[in-house]
This record gives structure tokens, C-alpha cells and sequence, in this order.
């Protein structure tokens, strides 16, 4: 029995909806300013888990980096710096590796001289829980736990605005 062409064309369309919506969805970020930061809980290069909700009343950067990622390496030391320069004011930094290989993940981040903790996402769950796209990629996190900024990617200088963003975070 063949379909009559008013059923084809009602299964066209709702084939059509379906993929707008799913085009559509897969658009909305995961994460978004204003947005609550999904909680998570990983473990620690040095071993002991961090739970991102035991950071509440502090601003927290989660910065998603891998050891085969070149401008991660390059805005480590930089990300570094921010953590040494704010730490003391309320402020965590939080390096979350998405590397396979947690060797490399504790090699790189030694050679680079990185100081503030290193959480191991080696299953990948946390970089889909925050809709990772690009590498790397960093959120900002205010004392309320909202999402207040998110940074794709890297280029010398953003450090300037992670600088300025942090400062108005922390008042």
C-alpha cells in the first residue's frame, strides 16, 4: 500500500520541525551568563576531590585546557599569574583537564610551573556538562555561583580582560 501524498507531506513536515528544533537546541549553550554553574565533582592532580559547590563565596575561573591544546600552554603561566596576584582576596582558579592521559596532564602543568589545582575530567563528563566547543575555554564564576562571563579560545591579551573581570567580581 502506497502513502497518500497528504500523509507524505504531514511526515515532511514534521521531519522538518524536528530537525529545526534539534538544529535549534543544539544551539543553546549549555552554560550561560546568569545561569547557575553546573556543579561538579573531580579529582585533583595531587589526588583529594573538588566539588565546585564547596567553593561558594569565593569567585571561581574554570578553565577547560589539554596538553596537545598550543594556547592553553601559552595562557597557563598567564592564568597563573591572576591566581597568585587574587588568590589571597577570595578568588580559586580551577585548571580542568580533559587530556586521556593524566601523566602528560601533571607533566605539562610542572614544566609550565602551574600552582593553583589541577582537576582530572578524564571521562569528558564535566566538558559536556559545560558545552565545551573550543580548547580552551574559560567561565567565570561569581560568589553566588553564577555563571557571570565565558571566554572560547585564546589570544595574548585576554588575560588583560580576565584581570578586569576578576577585580569586578571580587568588590
Amino acid at each position: 500500500m502506497t502513502p497518500s501524498p497528504s500523509l507524505l507531506r504531514r511526515a515532511a513536515r514534521l521531519a522538518c520541525a524536528t530537525a529545526m528544533l534539534f538544529v535549534a537546541s543544539a544551539a543553546i549553550p549549555a552554560i550561560a551568563p546568569s545561569a547557575a554553574a553546573p556543579d561538579f565533582t573531580l579529582r585533583t592532580m595531587n589526588g583529594p576531590n573538588m566539588r565546585l559547590a564547596e567553593q561558594r563565596g569565593r569567585v571561581v575561573m574554570v578553565n577547560f585546557w589539554a596538553t596537545w591544546c598550543g594556547p592553553c600552554r601559552q595562557e597557563m603561566p598567564q592564568l597563573d599569574r591572576l591566581y597568585q596576584k587574587y588568590k589571597a582576596s577570595g578568588f580559586v582558579l580551577l585548571g580542568v583537564n580533559v587530556d586521556d592521559d593524566t601523566r602528560k596532564a601533571a607533566d605539562v602543568a610542572g614544566k609550565l610551573g602551574v600552582s593553583f589545582p589541577v582537576l582530572l575530567d578524564t571521562d569528558k563528563a564535566v566538558s559536556k556538562l559545560y558545552d565545551l566547543s573550543t580548547m580552551p575555554s574559560t567561565v567565570l564564576i561569581d560568589r553566588e555561583g553564577k555563571v557571570r562571563y565565558v571566554h572560547r579560545g585564546y589570544l595574548t591579551g585576554y588575560e588583560d580582560n580576565y584581570d578586569k573581570q576578576i577585580r569586578e567580581l571580587l568588590k
